[in-house]
């Protein structure tokens, strides 16, 4: 591509660059169909992901600075890449320079690097790209990645959004940088849902909220008038399932986030506990204790009469179903102490998949079907990884008490709450597979419960 001329290039940038329609700021539940420009370079470029790689990401240019009510177009272009930092940087398996303390770009500089200089940062991998003014007010943001190494480009991708939607766009860039540099799918274009705490610690008040996969757009759900408990995302992203207690009686509920109503799928005067999806959406899992007997049902989330799972003596409790859902993992005390166990969706092979000392509660599937997270029990709350099987077992987590495992939607992060010693204040974590990489999620107030959605569709 020649770089003589600005005008040139932007007008062959725009031609190059797809577009992703993402709704207006009243639809909370984006249509999205991304487009992503074929790479020029090498297929996939594989690297150790217990070995940070060094990505360079100066600020993104602009060619005429615009005003939109997000800020101007220059001002964008140093936030966008501030996010993509940001994203990196929280995957554990990158280590960024930039956008702040290296050397501003010029517009050319977006198809021409200067690899020379960037070697000489020790980058091993350069981010660059360009945020313009578009048609209807919206801006057109524009990421191109490089291998510094071999002076190459090796993908590059865009979208149109509406202003207030950069973030998004910042977020889809990081996604499709991770994935090409590590083989693996994305997961930073997601949502998280949690309980959001306030209030004493024998009184706390328990509402339902959501937020971006690093804490941004932070919004409540449920005003706590009555206890919201154990969110989980559907499968296409449109509602929440929960559980709420309302004149001290357990209901499921699924909300739906784009109108804010919600529908009750089922209730009892008898204990409920942790509704879960089918992955295909059309099944809710959850437990309930009849005459101190505590068993797993499933009913269809268009309500109807439920089939009960288990039949054991004990408590029997959880569920999560396999990527394929075909298989549930659960908790059970049948044998003495809480482990976990295997069975089918029609709740037939029952079998115990965990052994060895201390307890194990709270299972779940990982996205990519190759592991379980669970919470240990014993001289404290651990959270831990086991394949299917139960082999394999490790604990991830060394804190006084760590729960609720989550796992991020390419199946490499696990997302928990933990509880401090003496407050009972809780707050979210995220810890990788290795164990090593562990950071706190910002939340405005306490959060547990959390919940880990698919990548946004």
């Amino acid at each position: 591509m020649t770089t003589k001329k600005l005008s040139q290039f932007t007008a062959y940038a725009i031609s190059i660059i797809a577009t992703i329609s993402l709704a207006s700021a009243q639809d909370d539940s984006p249509q999205i169909t991304p487009e992503v420009i074929a790479p020029t370079g090498p297929e996939v470029v594989t690297v150790d992901v217990n070995a940070q790689r060094v990505v360079a990401i100066p600020a993104l240019v602009t060619p005429s600075v615009v005003n939109t009510p997000a800020g101007d177009t220059q001002e964008l272009g140093q936030r966008i890449a501030s996010v993509i930092a940001s994203n990196l940087n929280n995957s554990g398996i990158f280590r960024t320079l930039g956008p702040n303390g290296v050397k501003r770009i010029t517009m050319p500089e977006v198809t021409a690097p200067q690899f020379t200089h960037w070697q000489g940062r020790n980058a091993d991998q350069l981010i660059q790209g360009f945020v313009q003014g578009a048609d209807n007010g919206r801006i057109t943001v524009g990421c191109y990645l490089y291998d510094v190494t071999f002076s190459k480009e090796t993908t590059r991708s865009g979208f149109t959004v509406d202003p207030g939607d950069w973030r998004r766009a910042a977020h889809k860039c990081a996604d499709i940088i991770y994935s090409r540099l590590t083989g693996e799918a994305p997961f930073f274009d997601s949502r998280i849902a949690y309980i959001a705490e306030t209030g004493p610690k024998n009184n706390r008040v328990k509402r339902l909220a959501i937020m971006d996969s690093d804490g941004a757009n932070h919004r409540f759900i449920t005003n706590g008038r009555s206890t919201a408990l154990t969110p989980r995302f559907s499968p296409n992203y449109k509602s929440l399932l929960y559980l709420s207690y309302v004149d001290g009686n357990p209901r499921i509920y699924v909300y739906d986030l784009n109108t804010g109503k919600q529908r009750l799928i089922t209730q009892s005067k008898n204990p409920t506990f942790a509704p879960r999806w089918s992955p295909d959406g059309r099944f809710i899992l959850y437990s309930m204790a009849i005459g101190g007997n505590t068993d797993i049902y499933k009913i269809a989330v268009s309500g109807g009469r439920p089939q009960r799972l288990t039949s054991s003596p004990r408590i029997d409790v959880g569920g999560s179903f396999s990527p394929d859902g075909k298989q549930i993992v659960f908790e059970s005390d049948r044998s003495g102490s809480q482990q976990l166990y295997i069975m089918n969706s029609d709740g037939s092979n029952q079998r115990r998949i965990s052994f060895g000392g201390g307890r194990f509660a709270t299972p779940e599937w990982s996205p990519r079907g190759d592991f379980i997270a669970f919470t240990k029990i014993g001289g404290g709350f651990r959270v831990g990884v086991m394949r299917t099987d139960g082999s394999n077992q490790r604990l991830l987590t060394n804190s006084w008490q760590d729960e609720a495992p989550t796992w991020a939607p390419n199946g490499r992060v696990i997302q928990f709450f933990r509880t401090a010693r003496g407050s009972g204040k809780t707050s979210l974590w995220q810890v990788d597979l290795t164990g090593k990489f562990e950071r706190k999620l910002p939340t405005p107030v306490d959060g547990s419960d959390p919940s880990w959605g698919p990548i946004r569709p």
